[in-house]
């Protein structure tokens, strides 16, 4: 019979290198691999992936991914759960390239140190200068030290989208209007 430790040892190697090849197969293109983790629980392993790609990793993607998984750890013989998970609307911002990427997109930073008064930081993302990432509000530019981040994620607001519909039904009720419909 197998250690714990040598199942969770074996489970997690074969799903950091399935996630790798997932990555960079085609049939998944767009993919990316926000973060993942595998943990003991009870003489199981919990192995965890959060996914995202362009507009959105949804329902059916999480289960691609994770029937793909399960094809490569079942043949182990070792106990696990797996948990696929969408990056959401939320998403956490966890390395450099993400505070470029989503410059522009309204965000949530809360800091280890206080900054301006504060420990957390809404604006929008300005993008990095140097080691420091850029948020503009209402106060002006916020610089915060990448080094105190402590969490950040972009900050979906759902007024934002209701004036956008909003703005189309306007748009498309004054074409109709024009073109005699």
């Amino acid at each position: 019979m197998r250690s714990v430790a040598r199942g969770n040892s074996a489970v997690t190697t074969a799903f950091e290198r399935e996630l790798d090849a997932i990555a960079h197969d085609a049939s998944f293109a767009g993919l990316e691999i926000v973060a993942h983790s595998a943990r003991p629980v009870r003489g199981a392993t919990v192995l965890s992936v959060t996914i995202d790609r362009p507009g959105g990793a949804d329902l059916t993607l999480c289960e691609r991914v994770a029937a793909r998984l399960n094809a490569q750890l079942s043949g182990l013989d070792a106990a696990y759960a797996l948990q696929v998970e969408s990056a959401g609307l939320e998403r956490p911002l966890l390395r450099r390239g993400d505070y470029e990427r989503f410059t522009g997109e309204r965000v949530r930073i809360v800091t280890s140190l206080t900054v301006n008064g504060g420990k957390t930081h809404r604006g929008t993302l300005r993008g990095l200068r140097g080691e420091t990432v850029i948020v503009e509000n209402e106060a002006g530019e916020l610089i915060l030290p990448m080094v105190a981040i402590k969490a950040a994620n972009l900050e979906y607001d759902p007024r934002a989208d209701f004036k956008r519909d909003k703005l189309q039904r306007k748009q498309r009720h004054a074409n109709d209007r024009k073109h005699g419909h």
